[in-house]
């Protein structure tokens, strides 16, 4: 784990597969609590939706987490005594009003509020969050040498192995204390 400075605490854990990134997200859920808000970047499937559905498992929330692209939010209740799971997708969202138009902030101290690219979008909301960016590697296929490929057709199958780096940064006083090692 490095230190960026004293309000910022950031730590990369990699995952060999869908599997365990949603174990991540697990671990992530047993540090939450409602009034937090997190954000989520990566590519297009690079394993931010897996990675809220093992948040929104280990909350305990109804109903199955999966990306609200055209929805843009949707609300999970908490099944038990947790807090509800708010879960958005902010790609088709353009401008600061329209993030603005659903008014986060109304829900954001009673939820968890988990924002899939809400990179430069939703970062006024709170001086706390947590900041996940979720990257698969490049350039090899599975169990590859590293030499180049011998002629014939790739596998595919092999392209994405499944294996990701998730970086997390903790900002802001709320996470002063938090010892993200625990998700390693």
């Amino acid at each position: 784990m490095s230190q960026d400075h004293a309000e910022n605490r950031t730590v990369v854990v990699e995952t060999v597969d869908a599997d365990a990134t949603r174990a991540l997200g697990a671990r992530l859920a047993a540090l939450l609590r409602a009034g937090d808000l997190v954000m989520l970047s990566g590519a297009l499937g690079a394993g931010k939706t897996t990675l809220a559905q093992g948040i929104g498992s280990a909350m305990d929330v109804r109903g199955r987490v999966s990306s609200p692209t055209f929805i843009i939010a949707r609300v999970h209740p908490a099944l038990g005594q947790g807090p509800d799971l708010v879960h958005v997708d902010a790609y088709r969202l353009s401008s600061l009003e329209e993030v603005d138009a659903l008014d986060l902030d109304t829900s954001l101290d009673e939820s968890v509020t988990l924002v899939e690219w809400g990179e430069d979008k939703v970062e006024a909301l709170s001086d706390n969050r947590l900041e996940i960016r979720v990257d698969r590697p490049h350039g090899a296929l599975a169990g590859s040498s590293g030499r180049a490929p011998e002629a014939g057709p790739a596998d595919l199958e092999e392209v994405d192995d499944g294996r990701r780096s998730v970086t997390v940064t903790a900002i802001g006083p709320r996470w002063a204390g938090t010892d993200l090692t625990v998700l390693a």
